[in-house]
């Protein structure tokens, strides 16, 4: 279901790095000489490259591609370059509640645990503790009223949000086919799909039964309207071209809007990973 190919023959480590290094070297960068190397390849093949890179050239790959690249593009390349997992804990770190739900939800169990472990390498702290130390900092920062008045709209409201904060407990303790066997039962009993309910749940929810349409959302919401969303652009296509770019493109249908909404290298960087 990925998009990424691999180039046959391949390439040994050695050579990429050095393909790599005279990229970085003389006036300029030659960005399609990155492109050709990174844009190609499996996450273990560009562990392989970056690791082979550092030992010749005495420097990590992250660090010469911050500072020879600019822009969307660079943001792009150094999260493809990462380590999938590193990958997701920086994003989850930067509190992006989107993020911390299709990392939970799209992913499966142990490339959660190991975006836990790598986070906790990060940042020196547990993904589940950064997450709670920001619910109480909420309550802790609030001023609570305390008189008699009753919202009834804001009642109704937050009785739903407490269903919400139930269902996400099964969400979270149950296997894929159990939960997709419940949303069944649900719509057969009330009528309608559990995620047309609006709120964080339907992301959840959409995440664990079609990430794939989830996905293609947040690829056509980035491109539509005024300007593009390109960190949410680059958060969907590199994090889903290893794992499910074809079901993406083919719930997408098509790329057009992103080839319209992106120039340079950034564009040919994604064209290069959605295949």
């Amino acid at each position: 279901m990925a998009t990424v190919t691999v180039p046959h023959p391949l390439p040994s480590p050695e050579e990429d790095a050095k393909k790599l290094r005279k990229a970085f070297q003389g006036l300029g960068t030659d960005e399609k000489a990155i492109i050709d190397v990174l844009g190609h390849g499996t996450a273990a093949q560009r562990a392989e490259i970056a690791r082979t890179y550092a030992v010749l050239y005495k420097e990590t790959l992250v660090e010469r591609l911050d500072s020879e690249l600019s822009g969307d593009f660079r943001q792009a390349v150094i999260l493809w370059a990462m380590d999938p997992a590193e990958r997701d804990a920086k994003l989850a770190n930067e509190a992006l509640i989107w993020v911390i739900i299709e990392v939970a939800c799209a992913s499966d169990p142990d490339h959660l645990m190991a975006v836990r472990k790598a986070y906790c390498s990060l940042f020196s702290s547990s993904l589940e503790e950064d997450v709670l130390r920001q619910l109480l900092v909420r309550l802790v920062s609030s001023y609570r009223y305390t008189g008699e008045h009753v919202d009834e709209g804001l009642a109704q409201y937050e009785a739903a949000e407490l269903y919400d904060a139930i269902v996400i407990h099964i969400l979270s303790t149950r296997n894929k086919s159990q939960l997709k066997a419940t949303f069944h039962h649900y719509k057969q009993g009330y009528g309608k799909a559990i995620d047309e309910f609006t709120s964080t749940l339907e992301v959840a929810v959409c995440c664990i039964g079609s990430p794939e349409k989830h996905f293609a959302e947040v690829v056509r919401s980035s491109v539509l309207g005024l300007g593009t969303d390109e960190d949410s652009l680059t958060r969907a296509i590199v994090g889903r071209a290893e794992i499910d770019m074809k079901k993406i493109k083919e719930e997408y249908y098509k790329t057009t809007l992103v080839i319209g909404d992106t120039s340079g290298d950034y564009k040919n960087f994604l064209l290069t990973l959605v295949g």
